[in-house]
């Protein structure tokens, strides 16, 4: 079957799972600003003929060159977001809406493939080794595009995505738009992904995460941030990391957006053979034909939630972040839920020791979710899907690519030797994924021994430090995540004396969970509204 083919599949069928939507969204309101309410908010200001699609988009466009420009969080943008809003705009008056996200503009990390663009990977070296324009779009994009998304452009991230800085050689650092003195990070690695949505150019972005590289930022940027379950996002033509880690989600400034944008890219494609199927049919029925979601106030009330104190290390936290914390946990209090203590029998202190006992125990080989031949052929394949030689465009990027993923040979017939070896079937990564299942039972037992419905704990235990310095020294438990491969919703918390994001509260379920944790995260987030734009983005 060839690409293009292929691609075309990918869409069509995005599109037949899609309903044709009556759109009504009779319980929602409009915001001062369409671009800082929620994407349903937006929908129902269309309805009422308050503004078009269009006039928003060039609105968005316009913020983008302006703050975006300066923050540095923009990539590229796509020079057919306005005609891709007026097409949206038809299809409202037609009444054939296709979804939430139909007319809504949203961006893509610099990883992903966006047809009629050049993939930069935030990278000088790569942007100048591989300048031409992509034919097809990533899955995760192609969905989009037939959920009726308008697709602005692309965002600014640490080169390869590979750290939680924000720091792109392509584009410069990006700055965290809370902070006037431009010092403090915004996180990474999908830093410009963060800021376009908390600077309201965007409802949400596509991000990825591989050990924090969506909740970081959405810690130090203010906003929501989500790593679903390890497989329920396919992540064919993107860059890649590490295949039995990476986790594709949205950042939005509410729950209700990533809630939007997890139902239009949910459900697993054989082009991605680790992707999965679980949890899918409970993310796609938060939202019904006409427009409403079953997201609720009330969804925590009643709710068990396991508090981990080993996550919050709370010796070494500032007053500030403590404070911050514990009103959180009072605010999910107050919207109708338990908080206890929980001790987990698998957390970030003892996860990579049963990992490896539970691989001695089979006889296994040792797990490394790291393995280089999982990665090198996770390229090869990337490249493949283009349409040009793969082993080729690997040679050709070998050396800015194994720059970041140290762990790739440096010789390249030892890293020729492992490109066509499927990641599906790599020892180290097959021995991994075992042990993540065992892990995930342990856990698993004891949360229902407990009658647990969701871990809580800080996403981080600290604030933004300056991007130019190194992190405390304080551990955090964004790698367990990823290990694990549990769904997690980080939800902003507040703000320090200077205005600037202080702590974001994570709720973590079981593998599958995703749609229980967005409705207990839109709960608390109704509850607390922490939410505030940067300054000098004000409504319109």
């Amino acid at each position: 079957m060839s690409c293009s083919r292929r691609d075309a599949i990918v869409r069509l069928s995005a599109l037949a799972a899609l309903p044709v939507w009556s759109p009504r969204f009779a319980d929602a309101f409009s915001a001062p600003d369409p671009l800082l309410g929620t994407a349903l908010e937006y929908q129902a200001g269309r309805l009422r003929g308050e503004f078009t699609a269009a006039e928003i988009v060039k609105r968005a466009l316009d913020r983008c060159s302006g703050q975006g420009t300066r923050w540095r969080a923009i990539d590229q943008l796509n020079i057919n977001a306005v005609a891709d809003a007026a097409a949206s705009d038809a299809r409202l008056k037609a009444r054939t809406l296709r979804g939430p996200l139909d007319g809504v503009p949203v961006f893509a990390k610099s990883i992903y493939d966006v047809r009629g663009m050049p993939t930069t990977a935030s990278s000088a070296e790569w942007a100048r080794l591989f300048p031409h324009n992509v034919v097809h779009d990533a899955i995760e994009v192609a969905r989009l595009r037939a959920a009726g998304a308008v697709i602005m452009g692309k965002t600014a991230a640490d080169d390869f995505a590979y750290r939680g800085n924000g720091t792109s050689s392509h584009t410069g650092q990006v700055l965290n738009p809370y902070d006037a003195s431009d010092l403090k990070t915004p996180g990474g690695s999908s830093a410009g992904a963060a800021v376009t949505v908390a600077g309201g150019m965007a409802f949400s972005a596509l991000g990825t995460d591989d050990g924090g590289s969506n909740r970081i930022p959405a810690q130090f940027s203010g906003v929501v941030g989500m790593k679903p379950t390890f497989g329920l996002v396919p992540r064919t033509g993107v860059i890649p990391t590490w295949p039995y880690l990476d986790t594709h989600g949205p950042l939005a400034r509410s729950v209700t957006d990533a809630a939007c944008m997890m139902w239009t890219l949910v459900g697993p494609d054989p082009s991605d053979a680790l992707s999965q199927d679980i949890g899918a049919t409970r993310m796609r029925a938060m939202f019904s034909p006409d427009g409403r979601t079953t997201l609720s106030p009330d969804a925590l009330r009643g709710c068990r939630l396991g508090f981990v104190s080993i996550h919050a290390p709370r010796a070494q936290m500032s007053e500030d972040s403590l404070r911050v914390l514990d009103r959180a946990l009072a605010d999910c209090r107050t919207a109708g839920a338990t908080v206890d203590a929980f001790e987990a029998p698998v957390t970030r202190v003892n996860v990579r020791e049963l990992f490896a006992a539970d691989a001695t125990a089979r006889g296994d080989v040792r797990p490394n979710a790291n393995s280089p031949a999982a990665t090198a052929n996770a390229l090869y394949r990337y490249f493949m899907r283009q349409g040009i030689n793969p082993t080729m465009a690997v040679q050709r990027g070998h050396a800015a690519f194994r720059a970041f993923y140290d762990v790739l040979p440096t010789d390249w017939p030892a890293m020729e030797a492992l490109l066509t070896q499927p990641y599906e079937r790599d020892p180290a990564g097959v021995s991994f994924a075992r042990s993540r299942e065992s892990a995930v039972a342990r856990l698993r037992k004891a949360m229902e021994a407990e009658r647990i419905d969701a871990l809580v704990y800080p996403t981080m235990p600290f604030p933004a430090p300056a991007a130019r310095d190194a992190w405390p020294d304080v551990r955090t438990p964004l790698g367990y995540g990823n290990w694990m491969g549990l769904p997690e919703v980080s939800v902003p918390s507040g703000y320090d004396a200077n205005g600037l994001p202080i702590g974001n509260l994570s709720f973590v379920g079981l593998p599958g969970d995703d749609a229980h944790l967005l409705a207990m995260a839109y709960a608390y987030e109704q509850q607390s509204r922490r939410f505030t734009p940067p300054p000098g983005i004000k409504p319109s």
